[in-house]
């Protein structure tokens, strides 16, 4: 039996999102091949937590933990934190050092992918298309006529490394920029304002299963709200339509993309890229390395859509990560 650490919770404002997902692993975990253990990652403390909610640290120096004189190591990482530091790869390279494996991908792709401005400029040259977009830095000048003038109204003001759509505004009018630029400031010091792509937005997972890298239904997002927010994500705002009502011809246009964004960055583990389908072009917005694990969430309704049930998901995942 080997023993699977399940990292959840993290630094950012998706903690809570992390803390379900890390609990859906550890209650579909297969109990005849691994021993679930799951594991708070928080600033302020690293503890395992037991089936009575008791706490243990979790010594640092090589993420084990001591319970009752024993000192319990790990053969496995599943990494369910999303945001920092599970996707950004600061534990994909905490984890590189100690020569842990861990179901995610490689450092250097979580930190790339964490980063939508630098995701989207490495896949461009491999014709990718994506929304127009305009950068800012905190501290930079606000040239509001600048802005509106590259990416038009209406845009959309995001967070460059956020995720759950924290700190996301849609902005209508040139007087609602600076307020925007302020909310996304809060998430991140990096923002990236996009043009508004208005089409039919799609959500595609990439995994290895069993070791062929293999697209899964494609997810259609039709939000009550504005756009894709995190009341449309999580309270049930919006329709997820699984597979998504786009024609054989897109379906196959969008996978193909998908699938290359995911083997020219030499990716691992899952990801979930967020598409937007304009005058038959896609154009890519994000890929997510750690996406929602709860039972709502998009990749566990794309597996079952394709007849991979949870338990099958996560131990692929695992095995996968110990034959790496």
């Amino acid at each position: 039996m080997k023993n699977i650490a399940i990292i959840m919770g993290g630094y950012s404002s998706e903690y809570k999102i992390s803390l379900i997902s890390g609990n859906v692993v550890y209650q579909f975990l297969d109990k005849t091949k691994f021993n679930g253990f799951r594991i708070h990652i928080f600033k302020e403390k690293w503890v395992y937590v037991d089936a009575n909610d008791s706490e243990f640290p979790i010594d640092k120096n090589d993420f084990s933990v001591t319970v009752d004189g024993n000192k319990i190591t790990f053969d496995c990482v599943f990494n369910a934190i999303h945001g920092t530091p599970g996707e950004d790869g600061l534990m994909q390279a905490y984890f590189e050092l100690l020569h842990i494996p861990q179901t995610s991908c490689d450092y250097y792709q979580a930190a790339l992918t964490f980063n939508k401005r630098d995701l989207l400029s490495v896949l461009k040259p491999y014709g990718i298309k994506t929304a127009t977009s305009y950068y800012l830095n905190k501290g930079d000048v606000i040239n509001t006529d600048e802005i509106v003038a590259k990416v038009g109204l209406p845009c959309f003001v995001k967070p460059n490394k956020a995720g759950s759509s924290f700190g996301i505004s849609k902005v209508k009018t040139a007087a609602e920029l600076p307020i925007a630029i302020e909310v996304a400031y809060k998430e991140d010091n990096e923002i990236i304002i996009e043009s508004f792509l208005d089409g039919t937005e799609v959500s595609v997972g990439v995994i290895n299963y069993k070791g062929k890298v293999t697209v899964l239904p494609i997810t259609e997002i039709v939000s009550d709200n504005d756009f894709f927010d995190y009341e449309a994500k999580y309270l049930g705002k919006s329709q997820e339509i699984t597979p998504a009502r786009i024609s054989e011809e897109m379906t196959q246009k969008v996978s193909e993309i998908a699938k290359r964004a995911y083997e020219v960055l030499k990716m691992r583990g899952f990801s979930r890229s967020e598409f937007i389908l304009v005058n038959g072009e896609p154009h890519m917005l994000e890929m997510n390395t750690i996406p929602g694990l709860t039972t709502e969430s998009l990749i566990p309704q794309q597996a079952k859509a394709a007849g991979i049930s949870l338990e099958d998901l996560f131990s692929n995942a695992i095995e996968l990560a110990l034959n790496n």
